[in-house]
Parts: C-alpha cells; structure tokens; sequence
C-alpha cells in the first residue's frame, strides 16, 4: 500500500493518491476557529484532543423554567455535552439572546459542552423554515461569538422531513452555511439527515456536498436513530460506516428504546458507536409526551432516574463508563 502514494492538500481536503486511484481522503482541520474542529472523521476539542461525545437531549424550549434544576442535573450523570432545544418563535415559543445567555452560562458553569438547535422546522420540506432558523443563529452572533469551545450550533432539528431527496436537502442546507459564516459563526455546526434525522443513506449520497458548501469546512452530521434508521444491528453498523466513509464525522443526535411502541436497538447503537468513535445523546432527560414517555431519562427534571436512564448512564456502555470531559475549562 505504500508504493505509489502521494498526498497533497485540494480545498482543504488531504487526498491520499495510489497507482490504482484514489484510495482515501481525510479532511484537513478547519483554521479560522479557536474551538471545536473537524479532523478526518474526528472532533478536536481546542486543545487537538479528541471529543467523543456521551450526553444527553434537553427540551428547553417546553420547559422554560427547569434550566437552573436540570442542566446541573444532567451533569452530574457525568455527561460531556447537552443538546438544547430552542425555538425561534416559528412554531413555539422564541428563547431570546438573554435566555440563551442564561442557559450557556450555566452549561459552562457544569462544564457541559452545549448543542444548540431550534426545533421549529422539525420535519418541514419549507426552505423559509430552514432560512428561518438560520437567521436566529445570525441573529444571535454576538451572543455565540467567542464561545466557540463549548458550543456547537445544530442549525435545525430534523429540518427536511422527506426521505429519498437527498439533493434538495442538501441544496437547502448548502444555500444557508455561507451566511451564517459571513456573520462569523466559526463554530462547529451540525446538520441533521433528513427523513426526520433518520434517513442516513442520503448523508453517504450527498453529504460531502453540503460539508463542501460550508467555508470553514467545519461541519458533522447527525442521525437519529429511532425505528426506521435502527432496527436491528446490521442497519445500526450500516448506517454509521456509510456516512464515516464520506470522511465527515457523524454522531447519534437522538436515540431512545422505542419510539411510538416500535423498537430500536439502542444497545447496538451503543456498542457500535463505541467500537467505532461516534458520539451520541440520548432522548431526553424528561417531559416526553404519552406515547413517547418510555423516552424520559429521569422522572423529573432533578433526577430520578428510569430504568432506562439507569442504563444510559450506569449501564457498560453508558456515559459514566465512556463520557470524557474535555480538559477546556
């Protein structure tokens, strides 16, 4: 294998060239960001160290008023990161700058790594919806910028609800990451598959579009891996290689047992994601509705934790076992 090879550097992407063609490439690390980067398929924290994520979905934007209670809550599970849910007043009820203050300033004070991403487009094909969400972010610029250690921006949550249209989803999101670098949004971004985040075949068809349509080339993607994306341990494996091979890392932004009665082997998600270096946050620390309450973590938002939040953080595979917080506070 090492006859013959060449590597050089093509708009920001290390291509290995053999005899036989091309035989791999790895991204080469974003450069305008003091925070989090991408590396290959790796997130550096500031530091070049890996960041592997192990945490857990909080639906904020519901819950106004347990961020003082839950966000602490959360981290004493040992966690690394949060994923918030926000809105921008698109269909729930809008989290202003101040709020968001609020909540980062207590996510850093727990030394949680924040995920935030606004939920109003959830399932939407509307592009207005997405360019919506993406104008919160701007809006929001001067509130984020600086923090870019620990935080991360997931632009919409499960933007783009159809599935088997990978090229207008990635269309949409290619027309939106300009803007929100030209606002100097340098931060790690992520950006959901669409099928409601769960079909992952159209991050390997067309993801390395939408990482190319970023400037900082600072982008990963997020599955969520509910019935249709992880039934069984074979589609769990298939999926997660398939986006890794595009050379763009991937994480499991959402995860439960079930979902609406229908399982979901969340252990192979588990394992798998731990063979092969992939983050994961499980949905979510509480308040899910009647058919989804199999969901809740805890019982409440200080605790008390399921049987199923038993496993997610004290099972073998679970965040006390491989949750690493980064040396960056």
């Amino acid at each position: 294998m090492s006859a013959g090879i060449e590597v050089f550097i093509m708009n920001g992407v290390a291509v290995t060239l053999a005899l036989a063609g091309v035989i791999a490439f790895q991204v080469a690390p974003a450069l305008s960001s003091n925070g989090f980067k991408v590396s290959g398929t790796t997130v550096l924290d500031r530091n070049q160290e890996p960041f592997v994520m192990r945490g857990i979905n909080y639906a904020h934007t519901w819950y106004k008023g347990d961020a003082e209670t839950a966000i602490p809550a959360i981290a004493a599970t040992g966690a690394n990161v949060i994923r918030i849910v926000l809105s921008d007043g698109g269909q729930y009820t809008y989290d202003d700058a101040a709020s968001v203050r609020r909540i980062l300033d207590i996510c850093k004070q727990n030394k949680l790594v924040a995920i935030l991403e606004v939920h109003d487009a959830t399932g939407s094909d509307d592009f207005a919806k997405l360019r919506r969400a993406a104008d919160y972010w701007i809006s929001l610029a001067s509130t984020l910028k600086g923090l870019e250690d620990h935080v991360i921006i997931n632009i919409a949550n499960e933007w783009f609800g159809s599935s088997g249209q990978a090229a207008r989803w990635a269309s949409g999101y290619a027309s939106v990451l300009p803007s929100l670098r030209s606002a100097g949004l340098t931060h790690l971004i992520i950006v959901d598959a669409p099928g409601w985040g769960q079909d992952a075949a159209s991050i390997a068809q067309q993801g390395r579009v939408v990482f190319e349509a970023d400037p900082e080339r600072n982008l990963i993607f997020s599955i969520h891996m509910y019935e249709v994306a992880a039934p069984d341990a074979a589609t769990v494996r298939r999926h997660i290689d398939n986006s890794l091979a595009i050379g763009v890392p991937v994480i499991i932004g959402e995860f439960s047992d079930r979902q609406s009665g229908k399982p979901v082997d969340y252990k192979s998600i588990m394992q798998y994601c731990t063979e092969r270096s992939v983050g994961w946050l499980a949905w979510s620390w509480h308040g899910n509705n009647e058919d989804t309450a199999n969901m809740d973590l805890s019982r409440g938002a200080n605790g008390g934790l399921t049987t199923l939040g038993n496993e997610i953080i004290y099972g073998a595979l679970g965040i006390k076992s491989q949750s690493k917080i980064p040396n960056i506070w």
